[in-house]
């Protein structure tokens, strides 16, 4: 892009543009040997730079504008009680995370995101202090490095959120936060209205939620919150990025407490045409900022830029490979085959499991 300056996270949204988030790194890394599930920390960014970097690229090349640093679970405490990691600290982790990001985002207009997440130090002590403490050692890292705004991702309770936005904020960056909340409210049964009105007023410019539940579950969240917001006069850009499985049993932790999780979700992914749907509720919901948690994939990305490819004026790299709605099986030697190169098709399909004796659904654990 020769140095071209690119317009800010605010100036896209600002402007009514739609920015197409990344996908899931966690669930992706550990899937391809990268990541310990269980500990689910980054240091991948140092140890194997390459399989995050090859990550970033697929997620760019299918239309992300935005690519998040793999820096989730990255304080010091988590890296500590995890024991997962000894001899590599949480600056190499955060500082290796952003050069990878950048480097990748500069070979097209991806903007580069700072991530924060939810810390054990919130659960054990509730201690304001000591918890915007680790929110600010990363703060500092990241603003030792070239990214253009802050993402707090990932809180279960609005609180804590709320910490990590308050410090972020002095970075003078833009800031987005994401809850991980049911329609029913944060893990304090504080209501998505409130906690959007919260984060707001704590000096969020982007609110929404991520994972733990599937897209419509998540927009029915993102909606609540964006009722609270006008109900209290405050204005802010709504982002959303789910997981890419069925949660329909909605349980007030999400996917944790069902019994697939982590090793046996497979049989719950959605199809690139269910993330179609998605990326079109959403966008008809008023968020502009859509993206993807645990369990999207490059393929889910790229069929968000594809459906809203209209709105954006344009389809990604990725697309080459790829016939919309199936056009690419016109060229099939199987003639049923050919029959199915139309939406109309992919749209109604049910798609069967494959799976005779296993329920459609789950009984979730107790939570």
């Amino acid at each position: 892009f020769g140095g071209k300056k690119l317009k800010g996270i605010l100036e896209r949204l600002n402007a009514g543009e739609v920015v197409v988030g990344d996908g899931g790194y966690v669930l992706q890394l550990e899937r391809r040997g990268y990541v310990k599930a269980g500990h689910w920390t980054p240091e991948a960014a140092v140890e194997h730079p390459e399989a995050v970097r090859q990550l970033h690229r697929e997620f760019l090349r299918a239309g992300a504008n935005v690519l998040q640093t793999f820096t989730f679970y990255c304080s010091e405490d988590k890296l500590e009680i995890s024991g997962n990691v000894t001899n590599i600290t949480g600056a190499q982790i955060n500082e290796a995370a952003c050069d990878l990001a950048r480097e990748v985002a500069n070979e097209g207009d991806g903007l580069v995101a700072g991530g924060v997440s939810q810390t054990p130090c919130y659960l054990n002590s509730q201690n304001e202090t000591e918890v915007k403490a680790i929110f600010k050692k990363q703060m500092d890292d990241f603003l030792k490095k070239d990214i253009d705004f802050f993402m707090a991702e990932f809180f279960s309770y609005v609180e804590e959120a709320v910490w990590a936005v308050e410090v972020l904020k002095t970075s003078g960056k833009p800031v987005g936060a994401t809850l991980c909340i049911s329609p029913e409210g944060d893990m304090s049964g504080v209501p998505p209205g409130e906690c959007a009105v919260r984060l707001v007023k704590a000096g969020a410019d982007i609110v929404g939620v991520n994972c733990h539940l599937d897209p419509l579950t998540c927009i029915r969240t993102v909606k609540l919150m964006k009722e609270g917001l006008e109900k209290a006069g405050l204005k802010a850009h709504l982002m959303i990025q789910p997981l890419g499985f069925h949660t329909p049993e909605c349980n007030h932790s999400g996917y944790l407490s069902l019994p697939e999780f982590p090793f046996a979700l497979e049989a719950r992914a959605m199809t690139r045409w269910d993330v179609h749907k998605y990326a079109r509720e959403a966008y008809n919901a008023g968020i502009r900022y859509i993206g993807g948690c645990c369990g999207f994939e490059t393929y889910h990305i790229r069929a968000i830029s594809e459906e809203l490819a209209a709105e954006r004026g344009f389809l990604p790299p990725a697309s080459e490979k790829h016939g919309l709605w199936g056009a690419g099986l016109q060229m099939h030697t199987k003639p049923w085959v050919r029959a199915r190169a139309r939406r109309e098709y992919w749209e109604n399909l049910l798609p069967a499991s494959g799976r005779p004796t296993c329920p459609s659904m789950a009984k979730p654990d107790d939570e």
